[in-house]
């Protein structure tokens, strides 16, 4: 039977590699209260738009989609929703919000976990919000002929409330004596969600949620000014991959979780390495040709719109373009392809 003990994690040896990953997010913790205090009107403009992307990037990797123009207007409650991916899109808006707004009064409890995952699917027509799950449930993949196998099986419905209360029991008392790092702690408490994966629906966008929460709460805000959904989308077969080393033995308390914590941790030092050149990009008062050449002069080798469209996220796709076009004339950049194979790379 599976049994929930974070203290265990004291006496775990981790390699250097994990233990570096954890010094450097350490470091850009300590930077990062410095651009909050100095800074404060240039990270306000990149919170909307790390909304925008949190809320695409989640609801896609489940297959919820809707058109950009619509996203913006859904996320920006000027509209309302049409189908049922919007109605999922409008929830996942709302708790983010509420994490966003009130990270600090939102304890880690199952009832709260379950007051988020209602909150999830306040708009939609399925009654499953707030709810643990009622039949067995799997977590499946596609092999390359198109049949569907199993990848894993989590805990029975039976078991998961219990479950539940024992990982935030668990999470509290370690992270409030500080037995060990929240930065290893946290992905080991995302890891156990997602192996008990307690809801008919909605695992993996609430897992994202409540790693938003869990590294607020622990003092990295990384997530309100840039994606940390979209870094996971990105890169969703890591993912996956790292998800499924980390089960094996997990019924038995033999499960590693080192692949997981580092893909995680990973996650956020790309986020806060972003950030800090954002910052900088977006720091001066300058035009959108200004903005892309600066951003452009950090890329090596290839480079595409759609990345620089995130590097400078103040300025509008067509600003870009025109940017694109107008560094493609000068021949401080190089055009290669056409169509949707279109890339950049600098011509010095």
């Amino acid at each position: 039977m599976r049994i929930f003990d974070y203290s265990r994690l004291k006496g775990r040896t981790w390699d250097s590699e994990l233990l570096g990953l954890v010094a450097q997010l350490h470091e850009y913790k300590g930077r990062q209260e410095m651009y909050l205090r100095q800074k404060p009107a240039d990270l306000d403009r990149l919170i909307e738009i790390a909304k925008i992307q949190s809320t695409e990037a989640s609801n896609e990797i489940e297959g919820i989609r809707t058109t950009n123009t619509r996203l913006k207007q859904l996320v920006q409650d000027k509209t309302t929703p049409h189908n049922r991916d919007e109605q999922e899109i409008m929830g996942y808006r709302d708790v983010l919000n509420t994490i966003h707004e009130n990270y600090e009064y939102i304890p880690v409890r199952s009832s709260y976990i379950l007051q988020l995952h209602r909150d999830l699917y306040r708009y939609s027509e399925k009654s499953i919000g707030g709810q643990f799950k009622n039949s067995q449930n799997f977590i499946s993949a596609v092999d390359a002929n198109g049949r569907t196998f199993i990848l894993f099986e989590p805990l029975p419905p039976y078991e998961t409330p219990a479950a539940i209360d024992s990982i935030c029991e668990n999470y509290n008392r370690v992270s409030a004596a500080q037995e060990i790092d929240d930065l290893i702690l946290i992905p080991v408490f995302i890891h156990d969600f997602l192996c008990i994966h307690p809801f008919n629906d909605g695992n993996g966008r609430m897992s994202r949620l409540l790693t938003t929460l869990l590294l607020y709460r622990a003092g990295y805000v990384i997530g309100r000014y840039i994606s940390l959904e979209s870094k996971i989308a990105q890169n969703k077969d890591l993912y996956y991959a790292a998800l499924e080393q980390c089960q094996t033995g997990w019924h038995e308390n033999q499960e590693d979780p080192t692949p997981f914590i580092k893909y995680l941790l990973r996650i956020i030092l790309a986020a806060y390495r972003d950030f800090e050149e954002r910052i900088d990009i977006v720091g001066g008062r300058q035009n959108a040709v200004a903005i892309v050449r600066r951003a452009v002069s950090g890329r090596i080798g290839k480079f595409t719109k759609s990345e620089l469209l995130e590097l400078c996220p103040t300025i509008s796709r067509t600003s870009v373009e025109g940017a694109l076009r107008q560094l493609v004339k000068e021949g401080v950049i190089i055009r290669h392809g056409s169509g949707r194979a279109t890339f950049y790379t600098r011509n010095d």
